[in-house]
């Protein structure tokens, strides 16, 4: 805490460092000769003392001592004090070397009331410091915090917490794992053990809030600790990544922290981008993102506008999906500029009548029907919009130039069983076809689940736990790939930017998860008593999802989490709905086929407390 130093202060600092000097000059006196001192050079010492005040405060002002610069009780201000003691005990000293016949005191005065100096005003100053920040300790109703982390940015946040009056947290203790922090205390705040203590720790300080001061948290980290403290009514906060607390504009440093989320259970992976191929094709372009609406695609324009393309274009046939996307990036929602288009990709005539009139040179498509068990009852409507309506975008592009087009595909592309699979994977092999006729850059990118978007699993067991329950889990040992929404479209346009035409992209989304284990980590977070029913595998439904399919390359030369392959190329006069409503229905019967006996004639549910 910065302290403002009113002019009072200053004067009443001044005096203090004065009585240090007046007082240290005469015990270094009285140490010099053995407590038998003169009259004489007492008289003496009062007028190299007046030389120590004088020379302390031209001093002190020259190096900003006395003009409020520095933090009260700091290191930059013990710096500056020692600085200015310095230049006074030489002041002293020359004095004592001209003024030696005259006063009569020996030229080692100065020397040895320089150390007394410092130490004196040094106190003044700490003793300060304590009385201040005892003033500004939080106040009865802070709730008893424990930090988990004992280094930098725990030590920032304990100092913030104990120097904020009005914090809503109270710092009773550190948990470090490091052996060499275990009596370290920080701000009179100690280190009470490692995480394998955590249990103990919090009965013994009666804590409800555990602060992890961590800048990157490993998911299993979270996880240890979350299971660690689970039943004792602790809520475990987290700091978001540094970037987003310093462009999210709070006021309060303390809205900062957020409850542990199931995205940094999973995990939540850094994405190394090469912003220079990035900004290439993206700076100064025109670019277009269908299903702008959308989670992805709004994520998509909100970090394209980083990138300052010449414009952006946002696409979609949900007005309100589009106004929120509009006032995520500009902060206003009137709809009203040439940014927002309203269209169906489904209508190739308005599609080909916008591109050509807006021209765009860069194309993502994220437009899609991506709901596989409403598409499996209704195959026709994935057919109009994932085939149909990719096409109408790729001729569109085709007719309007575009050098860069990145379709955005789906992990279920892979092998596909389910009408959603099989339409994407059509679009997969589109793009390539239109890659071959025009010799561009039209390429897909194939990930799994993406956490909070819609469609996700995530917000539905959130809705389902809120509610009571009971979750609906298909199978207790099926599994899913997962990535954040910022990660899925950071590597989607850093795909765009080293894909060649025709190949398909697959984003590295970790290891797999089971579903059973993030649904009862999310019921135990919530603290509730929810069931969990197990409902079936859907047709067509796998037990674990795949990226790469049978036949494919997993060859990664040019990124470390993005593996290239190659779609075969689909000619649009040869799409038959008929044929493939058939191969859907005949590849879905092959995979249920293949599933044991045991999971394919189970029926009913099956209810477990959770």
């Amino acid at each position: 805490m910065r302290d403002e130093k009113p002019l009072l202060w200053i004067w009443i600092q001044l005096f203090f460092d004065s009585m240090s000097w007046t007082v240290a000059i005469v015990l270094a006196l009285l140490l010099r000769y053995e407590l038998g001192i003169r009259a004489d050079q007492f008289a003496g010492a009062m007028v190299i003392a007046a030389i120590a005040v004088v020379v302390q405060a031209l001093a002190g002002y020259t190096l900003a001592l006395y003009r409020g610069r520095h933090p009260f009780g700091s290191f930059q201000e013990a710096r500056a004090l020692v600085f200015v003691t310095v230049i006074v005990a030489a002041s002293i000293t020359v004095s004592l070397l001209v003024l030696y016949a005259e006063i009569g005191i020996g030229r080692s005065v100065g020397l040895i009331a320089f150390p007394f100096a410092c130490l004196f005003m040094g106190a003044a100053r700490y003793v300060k410091r304590l009385y201040v920040e005892g003033k500004s300790r939080p106040g009865d109703g802070a709730q008893n915090t424990l930090i988990y982390g004992a280094g930098f940015l725990g030590n920032s946040l304990l100092t913030r917490m104990m120097q904020d009056p009005d914090s809503p947290y109270v710092p009773v203790g550190l948990i470090d794992d490091d052996p060499s922090k275990k009596h370290l205390r920080l701000t009179g705040v100690q280190v009470l053990g490692r995480g394998d203590d955590l249990p103990a720790i919090i009965r013994r300080t009666h804590a409800t809030v555990l602060v992890l001061a961590f800048a990157h948290v490993e998911a299993s980290v979270v996880r240890r600790i979350s299971d660690a403290v689970a039943g004792l009514n602790v809520r475990v906060l987290v700091l978001p990544p540094l970037r987003d607390m310093l462009g999210g504009g709070a006021p309060d440093g303390f809205s900062d922290f957020r409850d542990v989320a199931v995205e940094d259970l999973i995990g939540r992976r850094p994405v190394d981008i090469k912003v220079d191929e990035i900004a290439g094709y993206i700076k100064g372009k025109r670019v277009l993102v269908t299903g702008a609406g959308g989670s992805i695609g709004s994520e998509l324009c909100r970090q394209i506008v980083q990138f300052s393309p010449a414009e952006l274009i946002m696409l979609d046939h949900d007005e309100t999906g589009l106004q929120q996307t509009q006032i995520s990036i500009t902060g206003r929602g009137l709809l009203a500029g040439r940014d927002t288009v309203l269209a169906n990709i489904r209508d190739e005539a308005a599609l080909r009548d916008i591109f050509m009139d807006r021209c765009p040179e860069v194309v993502f498509h994220a437009a899609a029907l991506k709901h596989a068990p409403l598409l499996q009852q209704y195959p026709v409507e994935a057919w109009k919009t994932n085939v149909c309506g990719t096409l109408n975008v790729l001729r569109a592009a085709e007719g309007a130039g575009v050098s860069h087009f990145v379709n955005i595909s789906t992990d279920k592309a892979a092998n596909p069983t389910t009408a959603l699979g099989h339409s994407k994977r059509v679009a997969e092999k589109l793009t390539a076809w239109m890659a071959g006729q025009t010799g561009r850059k039209f390429v897909s990118v194939r990930f799994g689940n993406v956490m909070g978007s819609r469609g996700s699993m995530l917000p539905l067991f959130t809705e389902q736990i809120r509610v009571g329950g009971p979750v609906t889990v298909t199978d207790p040992e099926v599994t899913r790939f997962f990535m954040t929404i910022p990660e899925a479209c950071q590597l989607v346009i850093q795909a765009g930017a080293i894909g060649t035409g025709g190949e398909v992209l697959i984003l590295d989304m970790g290891e797999p998860v089971k579903i059973l284990d993030v649904a009862q980590r999310m019921i135990a977070m919530s603290g509730k008593k929810v069931e969990i029913i197990y409902t079936g595998l859907r047709p067509g439904e796998k037990l674990h999802e795949e990226l790469v399919g049978n036949g494919e390359l997993d060859g990664r030369p040019l990124h470390a989490k993005i593996s290239h392959t190659r779609a075969s190329e689909q000619d649009p006069a040869e799409l038959n709905l008929d044929v493939w409503l058939a191969r859907c229905e005949a590849e879905q019967g092959a995979y249920i086929a293949d599933i044991p006996d045991d999971e394919a004639d189970e029926s009913g549910d099956i209810r477990v407390a959770s």
